[in-house]
């Protein structure tokens, strides 16, 4: 994929996974990756901006496999701005295949 792409729509699909169900790091770069090839260096420095901005909460929650994790849970703001993204994406995607679609080659 593109990288351009990639990082234009992945703030989107972080959020939208969240949106989903509470989830830790790793958790998140695993689901995240279903749809884009990314890795945890990409995932984090997102994560910690985002809860910065407060789209995302966070909270520990032990785990039987090592250390607590610390989960990220979307905020009232989060889901707004999720929703935002989520609107100018399809018109985004709408635009530019209509724009594809109307096309003619000679």
């Amino acid at each position: 994929m593109n990288p351009q792409f990639k990082k234009g729509v992945l703030e989107l699909v972080v959020l939208e996974s969240v949106r989903k169900k509470d989830m830790y790091g790793y958790e998140l770069v695993e689901e995240v990756s279903k749809v884009i090839d990314v890795n945890e260096g990409t995932i984090y420095p997102l994560l910690k901006r985002l809860t910065n901005e407060r789209y995302f909460e966070t909270y520990l929650r032990e785990s039987t496999e090592g250390p607590p994790r610390k989960y990220y849970h979307l905020t009232a703001a989060g889901i707004l701005y999720c929703e935002q993204l989520k609107k100018e994406w399809t018109e985004f995607q709408e635009r530019v295949n209509k724009f594809l679609k109307e096309q003619k080659y000679e």
